[in-house]
């Protein structure tokens, strides 16, 4: 059970994870302080002071990754911290300088304030499944016990690889460091997160899922063979996690599997107004699914609640609401992209 005003610290709390799990944590009577680079950017915050509850329980604290030191303020005094911040930058120039070393040194610098805290009492990390499966050929099934070929992603350098390694790097380097300093530390491994959203922008996870629709080809290999989890039930398990007392290690959150071709299927059904593509050039129609084990998580008794439709479907239909889809692709026709 959650105490009375206990307060936590979300960091990345304008993002596509950040804001919605912030959202639920109000809910939930928590005392919430949200890390962005610039509280004073209303463009980049007004979504989080919308919220409900947000008033009073709600506090904006400025902190970047690039900056050591940055979060002890706000952590000091914080039960718990969800460490969801993350660089996202695909097309960086730097992407050891920019990407890969922030995220790493983010971290450390996170447990360090947690460290030096002494009050906080769990830390939840959003990692991600570029941790787990990222190699050259794709297993039936993956669990927590896996981890991403590193050399096979610095040889390759698909699209992402900079986040592959940055996450990896980044939670294997905290796993070290909370053995060290003795820092109850739990990792949530999300597969591509998808569904409605409260940002004002589109989310990088959605340009990657919905990449069949708006015909980003570039993405195309992310979502060959992938697997999915639903916004709201990640953002529940990250607080079913913290408050359950013998949570322990990584842990898959992953509902749903399918292919490209799956996607396109499901979003043409819904939305024939777009016209998604039905064949998709070198990538094989009898493509094998791939899953990722939430096994775990649900012996923990988490419940996941929504389907893959509830995902796409409330993504497209916030990306429609925001005016970041256009009504229908009209010019298209439904051949091989």
């Amino acid at each position: 059970m959650v105490a009375a005003g206990e307060t936590v610290c979300v960091t990345g709390a304008a993002g596509f994870i950040g804001s919605w799990l912030i959202m639920r944590l109000l809910e939930h009577g928590y005392m919430v302080r949200a890390t962005v680079r610039d509280p004073g950017n209303m463009k980049k915050v007004k979504h989080l002071l919308d919220l409900p509850n947000a008033e009073n329980n709600l506090t904006l604290w400025k902190a970047d990754l690039t900056q050591e030191g940055s979060f002890d303020e706000a952590i000091h005094g914080c039960s718990g911290v969800f460490h969801v911040a993350t660089p996202m930058d695909f097309d960086s120039k730097d992407p050891e300088n920019e990407v890969i070393k922030p995220t790493i040194n983010g971290m450390l610098d996170i447990m360090k304030a947690c460290a030096k805290a002494k009050t906080v009492r769990r830390l939840v990390f959003t990692s991600s499944a570029g941790t787990v499966n990222v190699e050259e050929v794709q297993k039936p099934v993956y669990d927590e016990s896996c981890w991403s070929d590193l050399d096979f992603v610095r040889s390759k350098k698909m699209t992402g690889w900079m986040y592959f390694v940055s996450k990896t790097l980044t939670e294997k380097a905290a796993w070290k460091f909370a053995a060290e300093n003795n820092i109850d530390f739990i990792s949530i491994i999300p597969t591509l997160v998808v569904g409605p959203f409260i940002m004002p922008t589109m989310p990088p996870s959605l340009i990657t899922a919905l990449s069949p629709l708006t015909r980003t080809e570039s993405h195309y290999s992310i979502i060959k063979q992938v697997q999915f989890v639903h916004l709201d039930d990640l953002c529940m398990s990250h607080i079913y996690l913290f408050e359950h007392p013998k949570a322990k290690g990584r842990y898959i959150c992953s509902s749903h599997d399918a292919t490209i071709y799956d996607i396109a299927k499901l979003i043409n059904e819904k939305y024939p107004e777009y016209n998604v593509p039905t064949k998709f050039k070198d990538i094989d129609e009898n493509l094998d699914r791939v899953s990722f084990s939430s096994k775990k998580l649900i012996e923990e008794g988490f419940v996941f609640k929504y389907s893959l439709e509830d995902m796409f479907v409330g993504a497209i239909e916030t990306c429609r609401e925001k005016g970041l889809l256009p009504a229908s692709f009209e010019n298209h026709s439904n051949g091989t992209c």
